[in-house]
């Protein structure tokens, strides 16, 4: 007897999910790639090769990636934390973790500017030590950082709730230090979600401005990322040169995130090739 579904049918679910994919997703990233086809080879590489624009990527990149992989150790940290340990205030602690999430992308930009700026309660003090934070490069990646750990904590957080300690016990009894212990018996169990954690925490900074552009100065060539930079082409009314950034930002992001979802799967088929 086959058992009863509480949603529809293979058909009519598959075709309401195609249906809003196409429309979320599908049509406008079309859209975005048609705009840019008007332009010849030449005019697109125009565009897009332009010393402020190629250092925009490289900033909004190359800090991403940076700042997903600090968020990648700390998140697991923050993770052990909570699920190892109980101490008073814990659940504080854990709902602070998704602040990020509630709080509006320019309030955060605002409130992290106003503490690490020349005269802020934390920018004051670095300063003395010759580290200056707001307005610069530096600034982009605190601001990163804030809006992207939630992604790893929350990821990699289930995974620990559910990883038997009976195997550390076992590690331990034949021999293994603590070292030892997490290289060899946590990390692999771990690999999947935090490279997950990682690709979700690269996939929000990329796209990030509410929280950037009040933080990062926006000095072209400097500080500007390239998500500013596609807004100030849409209020120049440069359409299609906004467009043929967005391409360029778009196919980078997706073959990386490509690429990271084929090392997740290769560690998770490891991984149980191990196990079994």
């Amino acid at each position: 007897m086959k058992s009863p579904r509480v949603l529809p049918g293979f058909p009519l679910a598959l075709g309401y999910t195609l249906v809003y994919l196409a429309l979320i997703v599908l049509i406008p990233l079309s859209a975005v790639f048609l705009k840019s086809a008007t332009l010849s080879g030449e005019q697109f590489w125009t565009i897009i090769s332009a010393p402020r624009v190629v250092s925009s990527y490289r900033i909004s990149f190359g800090i991403s990636l940076l700042a997903a992989a600090i968020n990648t150790v700390f998140g697991l940290i923050f993770a052990w934390v909570l699920v190892r340990y109980r101490f008073p205030g814990r659940r504080i602690v854990d709902a602070l973790v998704d602040l990020p999430f509630a709080l509006p992308t320019a309030v955060a930009g605002i409130a992290l500017t106003a503490l690490y700026a020349g005269n802020g309660w934390l920018g004051q003090w670095l300063q003395l030590l010759g580290i200056k934070v707001a307005f610069t490069p530096l600034g982009i990646l605190v601001a990163l950082t804030f809006i992207g750990l939630p992604f790893v904590v929350r990821t990699v957080q289930p995974v620990l709730e559910d990883l038997d300690i009976e195997l550390e016990e076992a590690a331990a009894s034949l021999g293994a230090d603590r070292w030892q212990t997490f290289l060899q018996v946590i990390l692999p169990v771990l690999s999947p979600a935090l490279l997950t954690g990682f690709a979700l925490a690269f996939a929000r900074a990329v796209g990030e401005y509410g929280s950037v552009i009040f933080i990062a100065g926006n000095v072209p060539l400097v500080s500007e990322i390239t998500p500013l930079l596609i807004i100030t082409k849409l209020e120049q009314y440069d359409y299609v040169g906004a467009t043929a950034i967005a391409v360029v930002m778009l196919v980078f992001s997706f073959t990386l995130l490509f690429l990271i979802n084929g090392l997740q799967i290769w560690t998770h088929r490891r991984h149980g090739r191990i196990t079994g």
